[in-house]
């Protein structure tokens, strides 16, 4: 075996997380664009955003089938394709119904991968380097994001009208890419003895990824993987009694993964920043994606060291003391409330002057709407400035104010809050920051690693469709209900209800969650009592 093929291998499955990852973000650089370029109204500004996501889910729940069905080899491909059609179609659509197609079909790819990715990488490595080798999966998540920051900020310096197709095209390149690499690859051992019955096959690329093994070693690892392939699987049917525990532990893990907040908080940093009485919230969040890259290095390093346990604790009491401390200052210092207002009350004077200049036909009833709107949002900021502790400039009540008006005495507001605020809007930045740091070495680490290993081989592509599938069900629904429940609640109390969450998941780690690290995936069945 040539030095280093076990780990190309792993990188070039690992690699589909490099896609989701630049899938899932590249539309935040068109977005907008395109919203004004079509003039979709909310709801389908939702559609075209959350299409991706619907994608996900519905990739997430059936991706074992093909993974069963074709090899892991063979629909690892098939996300590279997923991918490329998605990419060119998306920056090609001229309306929302082919784009929001073509965005379903790269989620689609996206739910898949986060299956059988990780899945491949933990059936074809040794168990003293599986943790380190899946969790580059992860990284390569956090590192797709990033570079779809950094390539949507450079087509946008570099192009005008034309940027957001570019945009959006650019992923077919990684694409192609990822997807000759994948025909460079083996099939997985262990489908090829469980699902396949190709023995010798099996046994031979277990032989490249385990060059020091003896045939005597390789022989009795063959023998191990059969023994454990089970006369359940040739039925086809999932024996739910039997796998409980791992179906438990799968749902339990990604439902705390979504729970604390993770997806939110990415998704939504600029508002959360902005809300903190952050200057400049989009810089801001770039730090956001730096200190995740680097504790994602941090819980790779450490995840076939102190284990998979050891990081869900840590990561557990990083979440509870960070979002514990911004719920705390959200509801404690009411110059938050004013930010909050402020932003509202800009955003209301916004919408007001844009009816005002809209090309298409506005309706007396969006007129009517806007301007309650402005009336009540600048009542809540009066309100606001005059709380009892707070110690800015007390606003008294506005009389329909122009929008120009609106928004600066909107803008004023808020620089007077961020002054009074002080060191609390960076306290909350240093807290958002650890929460990253905690997530990135804890759950960010051990999530697609802890699914792909806790399944027996005959089930394991139908336990890591369960798995992810109820991630993205738990993703879709919060970055659905966070809109909502931001407008309606105080950002203290959804920190509060996250931190009260990791609570619970510490409670789960330390009762349930058994240490997986260096336990071969044949022996796991009897550490789970599943044998």
């Amino acid at each position: 075996m040539k030095k280093n093929q076990l780990f190309i291998w792993a990188l070039t499955s690992a690699l589909a997380g490099f896609l989701f990852g630049f899938d899932t973000v590249v539309i935040s650089g068109a977005e907008k664009t395109i919203q004004d370029l079509w003039d979709l109204s909310g709801s389908q500004h939702g559609l075209a955003l959350s299409a991706a996501l619907w994608g996900t889910v519905l990739g997430s729940m059936f991706g074992g089938w093909p993974a069963n069905r074709f090899g892991r080899k063979g629909t690892l491909l098939w996300i590279g394709i997923l991918y490329f059609v998605s990419a060119i179609w998306s920056a090609l659509s001229n309306d929302l119904i082919p784009f929001a197609i073509a965005r379903f079909i790269g989620g689609v790819g996206v739910g898949i991968s986060t299956v059988v990715g990780p899945m491949y990488i933990s059936e074809i490595a040794p168990a003293e380097k599986r943790g380190r080798l899946t969790g580059m999966f992860q990284f390569n998540i956090v590192f797709g994001i990033l570079v779809a920051f950094f390539s949507n900020w450079l087509i946008g310096k570099a192009l005008d009208e034309t940027a957001w197709r570019w945009m959006l095209g650019v992923e077919a390149i990684p694409a192609v890419i990822y997807a000759v690499m994948c025909l460079r690859i083996p099939e997985s051992p262990r489908w090829l003895i469980t699902q396949k019955g190709d023995r010798a096959e099996g046994k031979r690329v277990l032989g490249l990824s385990r060059p020091e093994a003896t045939e005597e070693e390789l022989e009795a690892l063959v023998h191990e993987i059969e023994s454990h392939s089970g006369a359940e699987a040739k039925t086809g049917k999932i024996p739910f009694k039997r796998l409980r525990i791992p179906l438990i532990l799968a749902f339990l893990i990604a439902f705390f993964n979504q729970l604390s907040g993770i997806n939110v908080i990415l998704y939504f940093a600029p508002r959360l920043l902005g809300l903190a009485g952050i200057e400049d919230p989009l810089a801001a969040s770039i730090w956001l994606g730096i200190v995740n890259l680097i504790f994602t290095f941090v819980g790779l390093y450490l995840i076939d060291r102190l284990g998979r346990k050891s990081l869900l604790f840590i990561g557990s009491i990083g979440y509870i003391v960070s979002l514990g401390v911004c719920a705390w200052a959200f509801l404690s210092f009411p110059g938050f409330k004013v930010v909050s207002t402020a932003i509202d009350f800009q955003g209301a004077a916004e919408k007001v002057e844009k009816l005002a200049v809209a090309e298409r036909t506005v309706t007396e009833e969006e007129k009517v709407s806007a301007a309650e709107a402005l009336k009540s949002s600048g009542e809540a900021l009066v309100a606001a400035t005059n709380l009892p502790n707070y110690e800015g400039e007390k606003l008294e009540a506005l009389k329909s104010p122009g929008t120009v008006e609106a928004i600066q005495i909107a803008d004023n507001a808020k620089k007077d809050a961020s002054k009074v605020l002080g060191g609390l809007s960076l306290l909350v930045l240093v807290c958002l920051l650890g929460f990253i740091a905690s997530h990135a070495m804890g759950q960010g680490a051990v999530i697609w690693v802890f699914i792909a290993e806790i399944f027996p081989n005959a089930f394991r592509a139908a336990g890591q469709s369960f798995g992810c599938a109820t991630h993205w069900v738990f993703a879709a629904l919060l970055s659905q209900l966070f809109p909502i429940a931001i407008g309606k609640y105080d950002a203290g109390f959804i920190f509060g209800f996250f931190a009260f969450m990791m609570v619970l998941q510490l409670l789960w780690v330390l009762v349930m969650v058994p240490e997986t690290k260096g336990v071969p995936l044949e022996e796991m069945e009897k550490k789970l009592g599943i044998s």
